[in-house]
């Protein structure tokens, strides 16, 4: 191993019996090269089992093929379906990513930005926790594109991808309305989040649009996370029958997991006694105990059309050429299951009893 590790290209070259430079060529514009001498040069390679330095030509060149993303959470399946449409794309473009976790920390945000300002990367995708990191204008000014995602570039001059949240929040609530629940918790937090404030103005809009009486009791969490979701249900069942709510609008698909598990361990019947909906429609959803009505984020068209943008940005940047800064915003969608509606059969049963 030790051997193998101190061959370098001008061991190739000589064992081949061609120049520094045409090794360069075989390696990385082999259509430079003819088709023996090439020939010789692979064998050379295989022979020695030499690794190009992949790192070190970058250096050279004063550019990598990587880019950063930058998310708030990594345990939470909707970035992961994110993250796994952009590495698509960017594979698609000869590059490769590399992941940072804030864990919804601005300092880990800032160092991990600053981590990928010193690594050169090509472009960065950003889930920002709270707005624009001052780190993102260093990289900009670097000549390093940025592209906002699940949040609107509010602050323009940049590229972002997002959903509609308030619309969201809205179909969510509406379709507690519709069932007939009238006193309807929201859960979530904490308030601080652009998706959790869009959300509950959606939930807000939802109860304006109603004009019925109907009420929106908020109960905060300190995350987004099934454990802050059975403490949510704790809260919830604590309260007296006669102010507890029939239905509960989870900001995300981990709470909502989590309530249906509190709710459940209570002895509380979903939904005949207490309905769930929840939001982002992760796959964990359709498969819980008790299938969870979600509001559906559409996740690979997310982070597809973000890392189309940074390439388009990077693309301009590499050939001199303008470049118009897009905000794309999805349209959520309602998946309905029976967290929120019981089955034909579930029906009958509540009906004879």
């Amino acid at each position: 191993m030790a051997r193998k590790a101190s061959i370098s290209m001008k061991d190739v070259a000589a064992l081949a019996g061609v120049s520094l430079g045409t090794v360069s060529n075989v390696v990385n514009s082999p259509d430079l090269v003819s088709g023996p001498t090439r020939q010789r040069v692979e064998v050379a390679i295989a022979k020695l089992g030499w690794v190009p330095n992949e790192s070190a030509r970058q250096l050279r060149a004063g550019r990598s093929r990587s880019i950063g993303m930058v998310v708030m959470d990594i345990s939470n399946p909707f970035f992961t379906d994110v993250l796994m449409a952009v590495e698509d794309c960017v594979q698609e473009h000869g590059y490769s990513v590399q992941v940072g976790n804030s864990a919804s920390q601005p300092e880990r945000e800032g160092a991990q930005l600053r981590l990928f300002e010193q690594q050169r990367v090509r472009g960065v995708l950003c889930a920002p926790i709270w707005g624009l990191n001052d780190r993102v204008e260093d990289l900009r000014r670097r000549g390093i594109p940025v592209v906002v995602v699940d949040r609107a570039g509010d602050e323009g001059g940049i590229c972002s991808v997002s959903v509609d949240d308030v619309e969201g929040g809205r179909l969510a609530v509406a379709h507690l309305l519709e069932l007939g629940h009238r006193s309807i918790a929201l859960v979530g937090g904490p308030s601080r989040l652009q998706q959790v404030r869009d959300r509950r103005l959606g939930a807000d809009l939802a109860l304006a649009q109603h004009g019925g009486e109907a009420r929106l009791l908020s109960i905060s969490t300190p995350g987004h996370d099934p454990g802050s979701g059975v403490a949510a249900a704790d809260e919830l069942v604590a309260l007296p029958d006669g102010e507890r709510p029939t239905a509960v609008f989870a900001i995300n698909d981990l709470l909502a997991i989590g309530l249906l598990q509190g709710f459940v361990t209570h002895g509380l019947r979903v939904p005949e006694e207490m309905a769930i909906i929840g939001y982002d429609d992760i796959a964990f959803a359709a498969s819980a105990a008790v299938p969870l009505s979600s509001v559906r984020q559409p996740r690979a068209d997310l982070g597809r059309r973000a890392a189309e943008l940074l390439f388009d940005e990077i693309e301009a940047a590499d050939n001199d050429l303008p470049h118009e800064h897009q905000s794309v915003r999805f349209t959520p969608s309602l998946v309905v299951r029976r967290s929120t509606v019981p089955s034909l059969s579930e029906r009958g049963r509540a009906m004879a009893h």
